[in-house]
């Protein structure tokens, strides 16, 4: 049996054209703009690729100067960018900073203008994390649906205690994705790649970081606890308030008002919320082959039309949109 079965470890691709580079990497990683800042004849690169679960790493070499942007076509996903060698000068949310060995640059989607790979000679590597699992986190934090831009701070110097914890843990994933064990072990790389998501969202600033430090979840009352543990338990289950109030010990009078109080919703909006999540990750795994239609099924929507409409308002998007992503994703990987 393949050891590395599930992973993706594909061949080291190098070459001398910028062209030919720019096709490598979008046949990996889905399109992207990109132009030279500089001369060609000289340009060289190698890139080696390794992609398990929701987690890509990429180790790149370049001896030319060049300019990358994200387009509408970039896969959604958090870069954590280890340089170690040469400069990486980037526009992140409004802001300039200038990457080098012994600082991350962090950025999504959302908020990379773009990003100028500099020096005579650039080495980096570059951690990828699926944008759903950074959602996910955050949902689970908040305990309701999360989309669109964090605004993580996008330098991170390592000489503090904070970045040194974060660059531990990168560079033990980056070492255990390279040399194989990670992607030998996919549980072991799902627990590491959510423990890592879980320590950017809780240590790095962002603009979510005060509302993820309230400490309602702490002093909530048992119910409401014993509520929550219940739906999540029996989530695709049919179920009503009178049986989610009796199984809390309480009326469906004290749920209301406990989840009022501490929760700052209701029960029924925050069952249809990790319903809405578990769409989501169903509709976001390149694993799951399930239709929209039975997706919906499955997690109690029975009107897709309602559906579509509540999910859009609620993520800014259809789920047709993150089907295609799905899909997109799963045709990379066999590339």
């Amino acid at each position: 049996m393949d050891e590395h079965a599930g992973a993706d470890v594909a061949a080291p691709l190098s070459g001398a054209g910028f062209e030919e580079m720019i096709a490598a990497l979008t046949a990996r990683f889905g399109g992207f703009d990109a132009s030279a800042d500089g001369r060609l004849a000289d340009f060289r690169w190698h890139a080696d690729f390794r992609a398990g679960g929701a987690l890509t790493l990429t180790t790149g070499r370049y001896s030319g100067a060049w300019d990358l942007r994200s387009s509408q076509d970039t896969p959604q996903c958090l870069a954590i960018v280890i340089p170690r060698k040469g400069a990486l000068n980037a526009r992140i949310g409004g802001r300039t900073v200038d990457g080098h060995p012994g600082s991350l640059v962090i950025a999504s989607n959302f908020d990379a203008e773009h990003f100028l790979v500099r020096g005579d000679e650039h080495v980096s590597d570059v951690l990828f994390i699926d944008w759903s699992v950074i959602e996910q986190t955050v949902s689970a934090m908040l305990e309701r649906p999360f989309s669109g831009s964090l605004g993580f701070q996008p330098l991170l110097d390592l000489s503090g205690s904070g970045g040194r914890t974060l660059a531990l843990m990168a560079e033990t994933i980056v070492e255990g994705m390279r040399e194989g064990a990670l992607l030998a072990s996919p549980a072991a790389l799902s627990h590491m790649t959510q423990g890592f998501a879980d320590l950017l969202v809780r240590g790095l600033p962002h603009r979510l970081s005060g509302q993820l430090g309230a400490p309602s979840a702490m002093i909530a009352p048992r119910h409401v606890h014993r509520a929550m543990d219940y739906m999540r338990e029996n989530i695709a289950k049919p179920m009503t308030m009178p049986m989610i109030a009796a199984a809390a010990g309480v009326s469906v009078r004290a749920l209301e008002n406990g989840f009022r109080a501490f929760r700052d919703t209701t029960p029924a909006l925050y069952l249809r919320t990790i319903r809405l999540r578990a769409v989501r990750e169903d509709l976001l795994d390149p694993f799951n082959d399930m239709p929209v239609r039975d997706i919906c099924l499955k997690w109690g929507f029975f009107h897709v039309g309602r559906f579509s409409a509540l999910y859009r308002a609620t993520y800014g998007e259809n789920p047709s949109d993150a089907k295609k992503r799905r899909d997109g994703l799963r045709a990379r990987e066999h590339v």
